[in-house]
């Protein structure tokens, strides 16, 4: 029983610095982007530009994106 003593703090701090991880992590933004990422997979930017695949509308995949919000 004297090893609860131990591992009830142990776990109470262990807590405590995951969520001050979570909060840290929602007061520096990192979680307002949810969207970006799975454009950013698909930006043909490493491309040279004559090598780029063409879109219909003739715009660049970057106009495309900021007409769709």
């Amino acid at each position: 029983m004297n090893i609860l003593l131990i591992l009830v703090p142990a776990a109470l701090l262990l807590g405590l610095i995951g969520l001050a991880a979570f909060l840290w992590s929602l007061k520096s933004g990192q979680y307002d982007d949810l969207e970006g990422a799975k454009w950013r997979i698909l930006n043909d930017d490493d491309l040279p530009e004559d090598e780029r695949p063409e879109h219909r509308d003739g715009g660049s995949e970057h106009e495309t994106r900021s007409h769709m919000g």
